[in-house]
């Protein structure tokens, strides 16, 4: 009962919060107001009343469209809505699985939530902003000073370890070949699963994004797509991916 309660209040709280990082999708490469401005319809710019707010449910009942002007409503919005939800579920089932305090659980549903909107601007934009990278090291320490200082300094390190590695993999690329290889956000973004899962845990992130990667080259060779040496691939969405396998179910090998 209470592992069905827990995915309920995470599920429905991630609903809301999708709306949310759904907003902050569009508006933060559009360098727009991110806290005051009002919801408005991209078409005719007026302000959403409350029932067309409702995550989901308001796209579904108009049926894809502003309901004053027809506007069609694209639907990344429900999908990146129903995206955080998922993840709120996901993260109350893995908590009971592993027997976790309901504040180990709000954090798994934090870190996704959080990996989540990192992922839509890399994979759509190849941006990985300060603004949202930083928070993902603040959030990380903080969890783990919530554990204890064993845990704090393992991950305090980690954030330092992950930086400094990968930062230093893109100043050799670029020294070898003359060419940025990273992205300025990848080793921050690092240092963030560091914060989280700790040094031990760095070469498994790397490797399950390495994994994804692989699986993305694959399915684009698979459908005749021309991949080059030089073709660029959103590395951060691979590391966000590395990073919640990594936090949920441990470090490869261990």
């Amino acid at each position: 009962m209470n592992s069905l309660i827990n995915s309920v209040a995470l599920g429905g709280l991630g609903l809301i919060v999708g709306s949310f990082l759904a907003a902050l999708s569009v508006r933060l490469p559009l360098d727009e107001d991110i806290v005051s401005a009002p919801s408005r319809c991209r078409g005719c710019e007026r302000r959403l009343r409350p029932w067309e707010r409702v995550p989901v449910f308001s796209w579904l009942v108009l049926r894809g469209r502003c309901a004053r002007c027809g506007t069609r409503v694209s639907p990344r919005y429900p999908l990146i809505e129903f995206g955080a939800a998922a993840i709120g579920v996901w993260a109350a089932v893995w908590g009971a699985w592993a027997g976790v305090s309901i504040f180990l659980m709000a954090a798994t549903a934090l870190l996704g939530w959080q990996l989540l909107l990192i992922a839509l601007l890399d994979g759509e934009h190849f941006w990985l902003p300060d603004r949202l990278t930083l928070p993902l090291i603040g959030t990380g320490l903080a969890v783990a000073l919530a554990q204890g200082w064993t845990v704090a300094l393992s991950n305090l390190v980690g954030a330092v370890a992950g930086f400094a590695g990968l930062w230093l993999v893109g100043w050799l690329y670029r020294a070898a070949r003359k060419r940025q290889g990273l992205g300025g956000g990848d080793p921050i973004l690092f240092a963030g699963a560091g914060a989280w899962v700790g040094w031990i845990g760095l070469p498994s992130v790397l490797l399950w994004a390495c994994a994804a990667a692989l699986g993305l080259v694959f399915g684009l060779l698979a459908v005749r797509r021309s991949i080059q040496a030089t073709t660029k691939l959103p590395f951060g969405v691979f590391l966000a991916v590395g990073v919640w396998l990594t936090w949920l179910y441990g470090p490869l090998a261990l």
